[in-house]
């Protein structure tokens, strides 16, 4: 059997005597050399890197619990906007109802509510007096009804006038309706021209 010395060392004679066997050994140089100051370097820059990773790991560790945080939030967030967006559509329908209302209540306010109205006061205060028929021809109306006396077709007329709103006024025909057989009753006409200026 072939035996080769790796280390270097003499083969001891004697079986009984100890062998030094000597480790081998690495050559710093002196503390102020290059390759020291080398190895000190890359050693700072080692651990300087491990604690940079260590930071950044620990970084991507707090963004990534952040994110599912605001994930669950921006989900939690979704229903919120989606109830606030039916609410809000709801919101829009009611108030354009409520516009439509209000426009509908100021065309009843116009010119032929009015007229109606100051028509239907002046006849219903003068004593006497039935409206039958009314026409409206342009600026013109045309009124026909029942009075029981002449004087109460006088008086409406003077009520027509103080109202403001006809100018013009004049009877077209009366006279004495026979089929009336238990009074006195008058068909009248009258004719009169509505002042726009002041409707």
């Amino acid at each position: 059997m072939i035996r080769i010395n790796l280390l270097g060392t003499p083969k001891p004679k004697n079986k009984r005597s100890r062998v030094a066997i000597s480790a081998p050994a690495m050559e710093l140089g002196e503390v102020g050399s290059p390759a020291m100051k080398i190895l000190v370097a890359l050693v700072l820059l080692g651990v300087g890197n491990g604690w940079y990773w260590y930071h950044l790991n620990g970084q991507a560790t707090a963004i990534a619990g952040n994110m599912r945080v605001a994930e669950q939030k921006n989900r939690e967030l979704a229903g919120v906007k989606a109830k606030y967006l039916e609410r809000q559509k709801q919101a829009d329908n009611y108030r354009h109802r409520v516009d439509v209302i209000d426009q509908l209540h100021k065309a009843q306010t116009g010119y032929p509510v009015s007229l109606l109205n100051t028509i239907g006061q002046t006849v219903n205060g003068t004593e006497a007096v039935w409206l039958n028929t009314m026409k409206t021809q342009g600026p013109n109306i045309s009124i026909q009804g029942t009075a029981l006396s002449a004087d109460a077709v006088a008086n409406l007329i003077a009520n027509l006038q103080k109202t403001g709103y006809f100018k013009n006024i004049e009877i077209k025909e009366t006279f004495q309706d026979e089929g009336v057989k238990d009074m006195q009753a008058f068909q009248f006409e009258l004719t009169c021209e509505i002042d726009r200026s002041k409707s």
